[in-house]
């Protein structure tokens, strides 16, 4: 199947992005969170030029690209990460999950919008069933959804934003390596939420000073590994298999920051993990269209064409 080992690609990606929620959780318990968010981002960024410049795959942007470099960095990076770090102060953990959890439905509603892409009964199907799985595996294994409340709100504005730039990202794909451009959003963002940081929170970058050796450990892995890496890698996969298709993958994340608890947090996982877990995937199975091409490839030798091409 053609698309197959983006598919595996996303799922390991989505490991890490999962792995990373309680990192990111010590680290805030420990730091200011966009001071810390910034320094955290910048590393990432720095790691991901350091990578493409190995394999000399730098560039400097035409002036479009640089506009919509902005755009994109100021929605996927700055607004994206700092309003969830706002409402992760105001809401719960259970509230939070479940509106990031909508995330693979507002990008497939943009994406069909802005896109005029095709979605059909499956795909949506797909979305529903792993929306379903998320709030399963968040709701049912916690204690219950508290009341609405600014935190919720900050939240949803957080996944909205990162939805549309994952459209702009895969405009940007035609012309521009996407992973080239994760290095460009994350280092301009990160110089913004500095800024930022320094105003709201100052005094904020002495913190790191007397950091233990754990929480060191806990910045560079989620900053390298989960962060550059991770998003390097899904922004690549997004100009190859679409932001609809790439962001269903989004619903594993969850489950997989649920089992990175048990080990880190000491959380304990139910049986209604399990439920949510087994929604998950075939939410991905249809809302990908790993199903739709499996089939085509039985009635026809020839490999189908792929998915999208933005």
């Amino acid at each position: 199947m053609q698309n197959t080992k983006y598919y595996l690609a996303l799922l390991l990606i989505m490991i890490f992005w999962g792995m990373n929620v309680p990192l990111v959780k010590i680290l805030v318990e420990n730091l200011s969170p966009v001071t810390m968010t910034a320094f955290r981002v910048m590393t990432a960024g720095l790691t991901v030029f350091l990578i493409l410049s190995i394999f000399k795959l730098f560039r400097l942007p035409t002036k479009r690209e640089t506009k919509y470099i902005i755009l994109a960095t100021l929605l996927n990076v700055v607004c994206h990460h700092y309003f969830l770090s706002l409402g992760l102060k105001g809401t719960s953990g259970t509230n939070a999950g479940i509106i990031l959890g909508a995330g693979p439905i507002l990008t497939a509603l943009i994406a069909t919008v802005l896109l005029n892409k095709k979605t059909n009964i499956q795909r949506w199907t797909g979305f529903i069933l792993g929306g379903a799985g998320v709030t399963i595996t968040i709701l049912v294994g916690s204690n219950g959804i508290s009341e609405v409340n600014i935190g919720d709100i900050y939240v949803f504005v957080s996944i909205l934003t990162q939805a549309f730039s994952f459209i702009l990202i895969s405009k940007l794909a035609k012309t521009l390596d996407p992973r080239l451009l994760t290095g460009y959003m994350l280092v301009m963002g990160a110089g913004i939420l500095l800024i930022i940081g320094l105003i709201t929170e100052p005094g904020a970058i002495k913190e790191f000073a007397n950091l233990s050796g754990e929480i060191w450990f806990a910045f560079f892995t989620s900053a390298i590994i989960a962060t550059a890496l991770g998003h390097m890698s899904y922004n690549f996969i997004i100009g190859k298999v679409g932001p609809a298709e790439a962001s269903i993958f989004l619903n594993f994340t969850p489950f997989f920051a649920l089992i990175g608890s048990v080990f880190m947090l000491g959380e304990r996982v139910t049986v209604y993990h399990s439920i949510g877990l087994l929604l998950i995937v075939a939410g991905v199975l249809l809302g990908s269209g790993v199903l739709e091409r499996g089939g085509n490839l039985e009635k026809s030798s020839v490999l189908p064409v792929q998915g999208v091409k933005k």
